[in-house]
């Protein structure tokens, strides 16, 4: 699915089996579950008690389920999708919230010390005009979340 050009507010839809880290059988069980978007999921564990219930469900750990919930935020970003979000999950971005307020200077740090320290090679980091794409395209999201 190629994302349509941002408009504020307007997330980005993918197939469940585009999120990264999602073996087969976890896709297969989420679909069983009526979830076989990216958005969906995102619907169905926006709080606490949605995660938990959805972990009985599937019979896995929540750390599963938060994990995949965190994702699914991050993707609903145009310039993220399934393309960067574990990428930021695993530099310490967990949301779109936390993302929106993050300076640029320092997601940049985040995002460089963990290609540096996994891949060895820092010319695969997202340049700093695509870092500051997704901060400004967060910020309309998470004032959504907070209204």
């Amino acid at each position: 699915m190629i994302p349509s050009p941002f408009r504020p507010g307007r997330a980005s839809d993918w197939a469940i089996d585009q999120l990264p880290g999602l073996s087969a059988e976890n896709c297969s069980h989420l679909q069983a579950q009526g979830i076989e978007t990216t958005r969906q999921l995102f619907q169905q564990t926006r709080t606490p008690r949605q995660r938990q219930e959805l972990a009985t469900r599937l019979q896995i750990h929540l750390q599963h389920v938060n994990k995949w919930a965190a994702l699914a935020d991050l993707s609903r970003i145009p310039a993220i999708g399934c393309q960067f979000c574990g990428l930021l999950l695993h530099a310490g971005i967990s949301s779109v919230d936390q993302l929106a307020e993050m300076p640029l200077p320092r997601l940049q740090r985040l995002i460089m010390r963990l290609q540096v320290a996994n891949l060895r090679r820092q010319d695969l980091c997202p340049s700093l005009g695509q870092l500051s794409t997704w901060i400004e395209q967060a910020k309309p999201f998470a004032k959504h979340n907070r209204a």
